[in-house]
């Protein structure tokens, strides 16, 4: 690994992991990222669930520190994540990469159409273990076979389930969507680890930004301006992340 791969590694990280702990999108940088440094797209995406995984527990141990509730909720819902991210992360070994990129350039581009739709105000109330419905539980299967197989956009997911179908408050969504993505995380990076599809010096190098710009979201109370700057300035990335793709 070269200092520049080292530097670009560390700079996406954070930026990564400071998006993902506020709103959604971390691994449409990295996981690309990744794979512009010569990795194949399985090794990329087994290497993109080590930056995950650190960077979800530096968040978890974050939220836990600033009086995070609802842990045993968040671990109900994660028990179909976790089957769902099993199966996705044994589909996405058995994915060709042409259709790996198509499906990622597709996933980017839909995503980064989401980030763009403003989000409702919607009248939110506790979660409660009586309203953990079938659906819900469906929906989070889904969300961790998704997961499992590319990760990317996969907040904008939680998004859409915990808070306009649950109608949880944001601020919650943060802290059930962090340790659910760590607890499906692990399993699925075991199954890319056994596959021999995780490259640790890469891995290790983009989890200490990650880890660095997850601790900085957690810390920083950002304002309705500077949510604005991030946003457009991950689509920007996003959108030259495709056209990079692309192009070939």
């Amino acid at each position: 690994m070269t200092l520049f791969e080292a530097l670009a590694l560390l700079a996406i990280g954070t930026l990564a992991g400071f998006i993902n702990v506020l709103s959604a999108g971390g691994s449409m940088l990295t996981l690309p990222l990744l794979m512009f440094l010569g990795l194949s797209p399985q090794a990329a995406n087994g290497t993109n669930r080590v930056s995950v995984a650190l960077q979800s527990i530096s968040a978890v141990t974050s939220f836990f520190r600033a009086g995070a509730r609802h842990v045993g909720l968040s671990l109900r819902l994660s028990v179909p994540a976790v089957v769902g991210s099993l199966l996705g992360a044994w589909l996405a070994l058995r994915t060709g990469d042409e259709l790996f990129e198509t499906i990622l350039i597709t996933v980017m581009a839909g995503s980064g159409v989401l980030m763009l739709l403003p989000q409702p105000l919607l009248a939110t109330r506790p979660l409660t273990p009586e309203r953990l419905t079938p659906a819900v539980y469906l929906a989070m299967f889904a969300i961790g076979l998704y997961g499992g197989f590319i990760q990317v956009g996969v907040g904008i997911l939680f998004i859409v389930v915990l808070y306009r179908m649950l109608k949880i408050d944001l601020a919650q969504v943060s802290i059930f969507k962090v340790l659910i993505i760590l607890v499906y995380t692990l399993p699925a990076l075991a199954i890319f680890l056994v596959n021999d599809q995780v490259r640790w010096g890469y891995g290790l190098v983009l989890a200490a930004g990650s880890m660095l710009g997850a601790w900085l979201a957690v810390k920083v109370n950002m304002s309705p301006r500077g949510a604005f700057v991030v946003k457009w300035l991950t689509i920007t990335v996003i959108a030259a992340i495709i056209l990079r793709l692309l192009l070939g």
